[in-house]
């Protein structure tokens, strides 16, 4: 039940970077994001997936790598549409 509570949880928080990738992708205007939030938003999910895989977590090993990939992808749109 704990792991499940934290699948829900892992879930509303990287599906919440969705319509900001998407919305930059089509637009293609990054004038909003700010990049300093990016690169501490990557380095912080970077930590919470070493995290989850140090003490074998399914629930953030998941939900961090996804969120990962996302963040990377608009830390990268910000790079290129800047």
């Amino acid at each position: 039940m704990i792991e499940w509570l934290g699948v829900a949880a892992g879930t509303l928080t990287t599906l919440s970077f969705v319509p900001q990738v998407m919305k930059t992708w089509r637009t293609k205007s990054v004038e909003d994001v700010s990049l300093w939030m990016l690169l501490a938003f990557n380095g912080g999910i970077t930590l919470w997936l070493t995290y989850g895989i140090l003490i074998r977590s399914p629930a953030i090993i998941f939900a961090n790598s996804i969120t990962l990939l996302l963040a990377l992808t608009l830390l990268g749109l910000k790079l290129k549409y800047r």
